[in-house]
């Protein structure tokens, strides 16, 4: 059950992470677009790749310094969190999906707390994306939503981030949320077709994924395909099996440096406050 008892709890970490989470993505921010009329907000060193034109050339001539301005210039961000609602999340206590659900609506309450707009989508075979609105009364509609949905399906990850991009605008957050339990190169084309964002991708398993804890003669559900497998676990191959999923996720981290994506792999036992604070430190 998704509720949102946890956000109070979540007003206490604002303080802490509100000084991370505004400099960086959420808030108003500063520009270095020059523009009639624009105020002079701040000054910092130069850094290489900075804008030439910003540099004040005044001070430069008193301090032997080179710093550049910086504009103050409101711009309104659309934050956007997709999660994964395909048949592979309904799994564990709590399910992956719940837990999933429970990150998503702090991310946009957190968003909220700095008032931006924030959107959410689901996708498995299908993308449900909903309208970008303010205010907690969206909240409460994300909850009500996500404790409605009915986790199936296949995920078609790449599917779907081909058709999220068609409602993307500026620059923006985006935040998905998956146990990513896919083909590496369906994630490497999936993030591709988003194109240039700033992308968190947070990695959700159960603790039982991560190290197995069966044994012996037992049947494999596939949620997905609803195939059934039936095989002798051993030691050999849970040793197997640990491997190829640690490999996986090497290759997760790696698809997400190569496109400047932040990864984040957690487990349903993790307090989400863990994952907020890792997250935006």
């Amino acid at each position: 059950m998704i509720t949102a008892d946890f956000l109070t709890e979540l007003d206490k970490f604002h303080l802490i992470l509100n000084k991370r989470v505004t400099s960086k993505y959420f808030g108003s921010r500063s520009s270095l677009a020059k523009g009639r009329g624009a105020a002079i907000k701040d000054y910092r060193i130069y850094s290489e790749g900075d804008d030439f034109r910003a540099i004040d050339w005044k001070i430069y001539a008193r301090t032997d310094h080179l710093y550049i301005r910086q504009y103050e210039e409101e711009r309104n961000m659309t934050v956007h969190v997709l999660i994964d609602d395909s048949a592979s999340m309904n799994y564990g206590s709590p399910k992956k999906f719940e837990y999933a659900a429970m990150l998503g609506v702090g991310i946009a309450y957190l968003a909220l707390k700095d008032h931006e707009r924030f959107r959410f989508a689901t996708f498995s075979d299908e993308l449900d994306v909903f309208q970008s609105r303010k205010g907690l009364k969206h909240i409460a509609e994300m909850i009500d939503h996500m404790n409605m949905v009915k986790v199936r399906g296949k995920s078609k990850f790449m599917e779907a981030m081909a058709k999220y991009k068609k409602i993307l605008g500026t620059k923006s957050l985006i935040v998905i949320i998956s146990d990513f339990l896919m083909a590496p190169e369906e994630i490497k084309e999936g993030l591709l077709r988003l194109g240039r964002h700033d992308l968190k991708l947070i990695q959700v398993l159960d603790s039982s994924e991560r190290k197995l804890e069966i044994a012996g003669d037992v049947k494999l559900h596939d949620a997905e395909t609803d195939e059934v497998l039936r095989t002798y676990v051993s030691p050999r191959l849970i040793s197997q099996y640990e491997f190829k999923l640690n490999d996986h996720i090497a290759s997760l981290n790696k698809t997400c440096l190569d496109f400047r994506a932040e990864f984040f792999p957690t487990t349903t036992a993790t307090p989400l406050f863990d994952v907020f604070y890792q997250m935006f430190s």
